[in-house]
Formats: C-alpha cells, sequence, structure tokens
C-alpha cells in the first residue's frame, strides 16, 4: 500500500515529524488494564513520522497538516484536559475488560433538569454533570431531554448481545448492539435518548441534541452513513461525554466524527 506523507511540524514540541496514514492493520486488543489518559511522550527521533490511524481520510489528513500550528497545541490541551480517560478508545476491535466499572458512577434520578426513563442509571460524575447542564439549556428551549440508557455492566451487554443473536442473528445483532466489552456505555460516559430509535432523530429532541450537545461536551457517536467507520448503525439517540474541547476540536479538525478523532487521540498518545 502506498503511503501518502504530509510534513507536520509538532508546533510547541519545537519537533520535526510527519503524518501519513497508517496501514490498515486492527489494533491489538487492550488487556484487563482500565482506559486511563496518559501524557504524550514526545518522539525521540525528530525526523519519526507519525501514523494517522487508516480510517481517517487523506484530506482531513491533509488539513491536519496543512493546520498544524494550530492543531498541535490544541489538540495537546484536550489530552491534557482529559484527566478521567473520557478520550479512551472502545468499539468492536478495543475491548474493555470483564471487571472494568468506572470508580466515580453517580445516580441519574430525579429531581433534575432531565427525565430518567427508568430507575438504576447511573453515569460517571463528570459526565452527569455536563448532562445536567445540558438538560437545563434544552429546557428553557422547551425541550425535555429523557434518558432511557445509561451505564451497562460487561454482564449486562452480553445478555443483550446474546439475546439480539438469538432473535436477529449474529450479523444483525452485531449492527444493533456491541458485544460484551466493545460498548462506550461501560465507560460510564454514554447515553441514549428518548426512544432509542430511528424516530427520535425527527423529535424536538433529537434535533435539539443534534444542535447543540457538543457545545456541553456530548458527541454523536454512530452519526448516518458511518457504519463501516465506527462499526454501528446509525443511532440518532447515542451521545458520548468527550468534554467540551474534544467536542469542539471533533467539529474543527474531524469533520464532526467522534471515530475519526478518538481514533487519533489513541495513537496520538501511543506514539
Amino acid at each position: 500500500m502506498k503511503r501518502r506523507t504530509f510534513l507536520l511540524a509538532f508546533g510547541a514540541l519545537s519537533l520535526s515529524a510527519c503524518f501519513a496514514q497508517r496501514d490498515a492493520t486492527p489494533a491489538p486488543t487492550p488487556s484487563a488494564a482500565a482506559p486511563a489518559p496518559a501524557a504524550p511522550a514526545a518522539p525521540a527521533d525528530r525526523s519519526e513520522t507519525f501514523l494517522a490511524p487508516a480510517v481517517i481520510p487523506a484530506e482531513i489528513t491533509r488539513a491536519l497538516n496543512d493546520g498544524r500550528e494550530s492543531f498541535v497545541p490544541a489538540l495537546e490541551r484536550v489530552i491534557a484536559a482529559d484527566s478521567g480517560g473520557f478520550l479512551a478508545l472502545v468499539d468492536k476491535k478495543r475491548l474493555l475488560p470483564a471487571d472494568y466499572v468506572p470508580a466515580d458512577l453517580v445516580p441519574v434520578g430525579a429531581g433534575r433538569s432531565y427525565v430518567p426513563g427508568r430507575e438504576g442509571l447511573s453515569l460517571r460524575r463528570e459526565a452527569e454533570a455536563a448532562l445536567e447542564r445540558m438538560a437545563a439549556a434544552a429546557r428553557a428551549d422547551g425541550v425535555t431531554l429523557v434518558v432511557s440508557s445509561t451505564y451497562r455492566s460487561w454482564e449486562y451487554q452480553k445478555k443483550v448481545y446474546e439475546r439480539n443473536v438469538r432473535e436477529l442473528g449474529r450479523e444483525a445483532a452485531d449492527r444493533e448492539s456491541a458485544m460484551p466489552g466493545a460498548s462506550q456505555h461501560q465507560l460510564g460516559a454514554a447515553a441514549d435518548f428518548g426512544s432509542i430509535t430511528d424516530a427520535f432523530a425527527g423529535t424536538k429532541a433529537g434535533k435539539w441534541l443534534a444542535e447543540n450537545a457538543y457545545k456541553f461536551g456530548w458527541s454523536l457517536s454512530f452519526p448516518d452513513g458511518y457504519e463501516a467507520v465506527t462499526g454501528f448503525r446509525w443511532e440518532s439517540w447515542h451521545y458520548r461525554y468527550v468534554g467540551v474541547e474534544a467536542a469542539a476540536l471533533q467539529r474543527e479538525w474531524f469533520g464532526d466524527v467522534q471515530q475519526y478523532m478518538i481514533e487519533f487521540v489513541d495513537a496520538w498518545k501511543r506514539r
């Protein structure tokens, strides 16, 4: 596979390097370690080539290089601010271990600006606080956010996935639900809203979230037309908390596609 290489000066790091698109080889599945933020390490070799994940289109890689003097400092601010590990890469190739449970889960309960769809819901503390701010802004605009699903344990994922396989077959189940360890819900930073159906996109809440969620650090995980990128079909109801600065970075530099940003951040931290 011929590589397309673009010059990159690492701005504040005062280093020279190149972006290239990485060959499409799957990353290894993480072991039992829970996702944790990692400080970016400076390359030891000034001629080092940084390989951007193959999932990222060449035109985005080119734009990152063209804007590197602004992009690299913004990227490193986002990574440094992610002390809670909210940018961990979790998908069908990078699984969370069965024993991973966020330490700071808090109830998603009554008396807030949002409406819990059922009992027993929880999110990580920072994500729930951001959800409350977002829901309060939505209420001010005459929109009520109903939270239908939040944190899911590995065991819960296993039950749901196995049920879907029995009822739908494995191929269809893989489009509709995550195998154990592959769900963003296990991070305690993802929420499903409303009906959890395609109809949600046309509701007042669905339209409000699509337009405003990023302002509060929430990002649509599985946009329409990106199943080959994310591994899941369009889910207009599924949002993940990534933080306000990360959501802005995603919109400005990654075509507002969460998977592109998360994979790039993961590769950058491991370089």
